[in-house]
């Protein structure tokens, strides 16, 4: 196993804008709630795909208490405030995270999950034909025998990183001998022992992997948030190509240094023409980490503090929710006791022509409301075909589950809600 130490380079401007935006207290009233799942316990994220091939966002879940990793199907908006078609396609005790993707170009679905706790481990769970994925005995489990217990693992990302062989896995963990690496994918992607490992970044506590072309170079670079250890922040990490992609890839950071990082979400916000990052941070704030260059390498950090009463920061996604053509900000807290709120969503008033973005005003409007504790990743998607975005994610304190909210804007439009 070949081990790369990552290289430092922080080349970040940072510009701070002193005390944070305070969004308005909530207003309007709580979304719908739909249960998806709630077979298990402790659902712990939600990743969408299309597993079946019908065009509709399907999603996976791993079951952190209740050990199990189940695939959702999306029925489709006539059925989908039911409880969706769903199957077990393994176990993995302590699971933190699962995630979609052809692992062997079969042209199957199969699900990479990732295991944090006494059970440290990573697993393919291999897919069946489209006519038998609601068959839990069609599932197969292959285990990464490089990752047993190599550390708590609790993030996956599949990323063509070689341009060998299969789909490779950028995967990292938290605590003890944590790190961000790859999986280098073999031949026979079918033989776990033959996945290759390498060693990017240490790591405190990884929350996210999204691949992205940060730097404008034409491939795709690993960004990550770390949420505890000297390291901490969001950052990413340069690809220095096919040919050397087995070396080091060169770090720069990006904001959030030293704060708790959580998980952030990609949009163009202000709508300049660069991708910025907003980043949830503990305990309740959502950083703005405004992209000032196209190269990666000068970011603007605008801190906008969460209102009351929610639980704290975990998660942020960005989404036209009122269909005003402004794009909002949702998003999701643990620690959310009543009368604290889990979900809310932000919109911004129409900026001044001279205005700057860190003075934009952030209204708070209900979501959730009091319901659940511990919410996860936002995915916003319209799952009832109405033409506005709804909000699934899943609870894992008070098992509510994979859930779905009914955005109500089209009712209210209407006036009949």
């Amino acid at each position: 196993m070949r081990l790369v130490r990552a290289t430092l380079i922080a080349i970040v401007v940072v510009l701070c804008t002193g005390a944070p935006i305070q969004a308005d207290p909530p207003s309007g009233p709580a979304w719908e709630r739909h249960i998806i799942d709630n077979a298990s316990r402790g659902a712990d994220g939600v990743r969408l795909a299309d597993a079946n091939g019908d065009g509709l966002a399907d999603v996976v879940t791993a079951w952190e208490q209740g050990g199990q990793v189940r695939l959702c199907l999306n029925p489709g908006p006539a059925k989908v405030r039911e409880r969706w078609p769903s199957v077990t396609v393994g176990q993995a005790g302590d699971g933190e995270d699962a995630v979609l993707v052809d692992v062997d170009g079969d042209g199957a679905m199969d699900v990479v999950s990732s295991s944090e706790g006494k059970t440290r481990s990573l697993q393919i769970h291999w897919g069946p034909e489209k006519s038998k994925l609601l068959d839990p005995t069609a599932w197969t489990t292959t285990k990464f025998p490089a990752a047993d217990s190599a550390m708590m693992w609790m993030f996956s990302l599949p990323m063509q990183i070689d341009g060998r062989n299969g789909v490779d896995l950028v995967a990292g963990g938290k605590n003890k001998d944590a790190a961000i690496g790859w999986f280098e994918s073999p031949s026979t992607p079918r033989d776990g022992a033959a996945w290759t490992w390498h060693e990017l970044r240490k790591v405190g506590w990884l929350m996210l992997l999204v691949s992205s072309d940060m730097d404008g170079d034409g491939d795709q670079d690993i960004l990550f948030s770390d949420r505890k250890g000297p390291l901490r922040g969001a950052g990413w990490l340069e690809n220095p190509g096919r040919e050397t992609a087995t070396g080091p890839w060169r770090e720069h950071a990006i904001g959030g240094q030293g704060a708790e990082a959580m998980f952030l979400s990609l949009a163009d916000l202000d709508a300049n023409g660069f991708e910025d990052i907003l980043l949830a941070v503990q305990p309740k704030e959502i950083r703005w980490l405004r992209r000032l260059s196209r190269d990666g390498g000068n970011w603007q950090s605008i801190s906008i503090a969460l209102p009351e009463p929610t639980g704290i920061a975990k998660a942020v996604s960005v989404g036209d929710v009122d269909l005003d053509g402004r794009l909002d900000l949702v998003f999701s807290c643990e620690k959310a006791v009543a009368p604290a709120e889990g979900l809310m969503w932000l919109s911004r008033e129409v900026p001044g022509i001279d205005s700057r973005p860190q003075d934009w005003r952030w209204t708070a409007h209900r979501l959730s409301g009091p319901d659940g504790i511990k919410h996860d990743l936002v995915a916003l998607v319209d799952l009832d075909g109405d033409g506005d975005l709804d909000a699934m994610t899943s609870e894992e304190v008070k098992d509510l589950g994979v859930i779905w909210y009914e955005n109500p804007i089209r009712s209210i439009a209407k006036g009949t809600d």
